[in-house]
């Protein structure tokens, strides 16, 4: 067993600052040696790639609703066994879940035994933030909350009156980071914009003279079990290929990411770049990302898409997620009658028409030969026709078991949705050689 420190960046909601100060704390750690390993609470996969960025290592989600308690706990602890530091950056408000704090950050705070650093945005308010502290110290007695850090902060006459809060409360005030709004990542119409990452330097040096970093390390200590690694079986002798580059396919988890190396031999490829696929392969991956933005590209990448619907057509296995499945429809309608032609695999397009643009956005469910899998849904693109033909193959579900219209379709073996399953816990090959006709 090991004491290092260990705890989560948590806010009251989401804008209060926790990506700021989160990437900003690892990057600072990380310049000073320390081997720190970051984990991001929930299905995002735009903040672990600041993660990876800073840290140089990949970040695992950390996610109760995708996850049994004993996967998280193994999940963890497998990757802080080489750790120096731990670091958890949280998701939405700290207790926000899907059906109350189901499902929220506190709740794999509470199951990891985390601490939580509360980030508290003191735009426009001083004193009253006393009540609102108050609350989160003792909403949970089970969640341990070691201290704050006041994000926004105005001048010094501002952070003289926030320091009476944290005095009045008895709970440590680990620092307060000033307004400096050329920091701020930039939003995008889906998460925040990772096409241009920066600023890690920058916002080390600002948690580096406004924040106590070396106090929130000795109030976070927590031990590390010692794990005996099993040993890794044999890989199977499959042959794997990953769709993957900056925007177009990047929405992959690091744990997926691990399974299937442990699967077989990996490639990564391109699919805007001109490259026929193999048929022989045993597995095509098509995660989500942003295709709608590189439509052009793809379009005139032909034999990439003319070698992945000839694969799918032969049976080949496929798992098309989210930007994956447009990737595989008929086409793209954009604004003033603009069309990108994809793969033509699936009997439906996409609208990214701004008239047509609608949040669809939720854990889903579904249930398959006795197993449960679990995802996320979040997008604004839509179907074209609003429902598509084929129906479903699945009957899915949200969080809390009430039916959802979102469809999973089968098709000879490709298994594609506008749905990102999690499948480190559960694996996923025994959703293939099934046989449906959708046309």
């Amino acid at each position: 067993m090991r004491l290092i420190p260990q705890f989560m960046i948590a806010a009251p909601s989401s804008g209060s600052g926790k990506t700021t100060v989160s990437r900003g704390l690892m990057a600072l750690l990380t310049r000073k040696g320390f081997k720190v390993q970051p984990y991001k609470c929930g299905p995002d996969y735009i903040d672990t790639k600041f993660h990876e960025r800073v840290c140089n290592r990949p970040s695992y989600n950390l996610d109760s609703f995708f996850a049994s308690k004993e996967h998280l706990l193994e999940l963890y602890f497998q990757h802080a066994q080489e750790a120096d530091i731990c670091v958890a950056e949280g998701m939405m408000g700290l207790f926000d879940g899907y059906d109350r704090d189901n499902g929220s950050c506190s709740e794999v705070a509470r199951i990891l035994d985390l601490p939580i650093v509360l980030v508290v945005n003191a735009q426009s308010a001083a004193y009253s933030l006393a009540a609102l502290i108050n609350g989160f110290l003792h909403f949970r007695y089970d969640v341990k909350i070691i201290g704050v850090i006041f994000n926004n902060v105005g001048s010094e006459k501002h952070e003289r009156m926030l320091s009476f809060v944290c005095s009045e409360l008895k709970v440590p005030c680990f620092g307060y980071i000033p307004k400096r709004s050329e920091l701020m990542q930039q939003s995008r119409y889906l998460g925040l914009d990772f096409s241009e990452i920066k600023g890690d330097d920058a916002l080390a040096d600002l948690i580096e003279k406004h924040v106590d970093w070396q106090r929130i390390l000795q109030a976070s200590m927590r031990v590390v079990p010692t794990i005996v690694m099993q040993q890794q079986q044999e890989s199977k002798a499959m042959k794997i290929w990953v769709a993957r580059n900056d925007e177009s396919f990047s929405f992959i988890y690091a744990e997926h990411l691990d399974l299937l190396h442990s699967m077989g031999l990996v490639t990564f490829f391109n699919p805007e770049e001109d490259q026929e696929i193999p048929l022989d392969i045993d597995l095509l991956y098509l995660p989500g990302g942003y295709p709608e933005k590189h439509a052009e590209a793809l379009v005139e990448a032909r034999n990439t898409r003319a070698s992945i619907k000839q694969y799918i057509e032969k049976g080949g296995r496929t798992l098309a997620e989210c930007g994956g499945m447009i990737y595989l429809s008929q086409g793209i309608v954009g604004d003033e009658d603009m069309y990108y032609e994809m793969a033509g695999v699936l009997p439906f397009k996409i609208s990214i028409r701004k008239q047509d643009r609608k949040l669809s956005l939720g854990y889903r469910d579904f249930d398959w030969e006795e197993q449960r899998y679990r995802g996320h849904e979040f997008h604004y693109t839509q179907f074209l026709p609003e429902e598509p033909v084929p129906p479903s193959s699945f009957k899915v579900f949200d969080a809390v078991s009430r039916p959802i219209s979102t469809p999973i379709f089968r098709y000879k073996n490709l298994i594609a949705s506008y749905t990102h399953l999690y499948w480190g816990e559960t694996g996923f090959m025994n959703l293939f050689d099934y046989e449906e006709d959708l046309h």
